[in-house]
């Protein structure tokens, strides 16, 4: 396990994530395990499905639909909680949403998201910034900020770390696409792997067909 860090020396990681997502939940749950046993510091930024797939509902299954459709009010009330109280909400708020979404399987509707922001300790009139549009111009530049990064063929969640030489640009990657979510010495050696191939010059994919469903155990 690789030493403990001062927070001068580590490397700042950015974590774009959709909240709805369990793939994208299994992914950060593996970055907060990295951020154990290796020198980073992540940043938790909100991205939006609904917002990748605005323009393309029709040719999505008809669930996928509702999801997008469901999946709105929660990235509008996290980014309306990281503005009104400071960036560092985000994680904490993310992670009861989160936990009640995937874990606990409750619905994703107001109930819920004021039950996050009342565990959290933010205002639960947050969650009326689900209905709105007021904080979506925030949330479009956040999601802007991430999906450039990596292109539009891909989703949630997206990761960068900064380039090896100052002004090169970031390593951004999306994903990875792992169940159940790796622990301890497992994730920082994942993690070593994921910057190694992914800050190979040229390098765009691994894959290999899904054979199981998100394991959130």
């Amino acid at each position: 396990m690789h030493a403990s860090t001062s927070p001068a020396s580590a490397t700042p990681v950015d974590f774009w994530f959709d909240p709805v997502c369990p793939w994208t939940w299994l992914t950060s749950r593996w970055m907060l395990e990295v951020a154990r046993t290796r020198p980073v510091e992540v940043s938790w930024h909100v991205m939006s499905l609904s917002i990748l797939n605005e323009n393309r509902l029709d040719e999505l299954p008809e669930r996928i639909r509702v999801l997008m459709g469901e999946a709105w009010a929660p990235v509008r009330v996290l980014t309306a909680a990281g503005l009104t109280h400071g960036p560092e909400v985000l994680e904490p708020l993310y992670t009861a949403l989160g936990t009640r979404y995937h874990l606990q399987q409750q619905p994703r509707n107001l109930a819920t998201l004021a039950a996050a922001l009342r565990e959290t300790g933010l205002p639960v009139e947050l969650a009326d910034a689900g209905d709105t549009d007021r904080y979506d111009e925030e949330l479009r530049a956040s999601h802007h900020r991430g999906i450039t990064l990596v292109g539009q063929d891909v989703g949630s969640p997206i990761i960068a770390v900064p380039g090896p030489d100052e002004g090169s640009d970031p390593i951004a990657f999306f994903g990875p696409v792992v169940t159940p979510a790796p622990k301890g010495e497992h994730a920082g050696r994942l993690w070593d792997g994921v910057l190694t191939v992914a800050s190979t010059s040229g390098f765009y994919e691994i894959k290999r067909t899904r054979t199981s469903g998100p394991d959130f155990s």
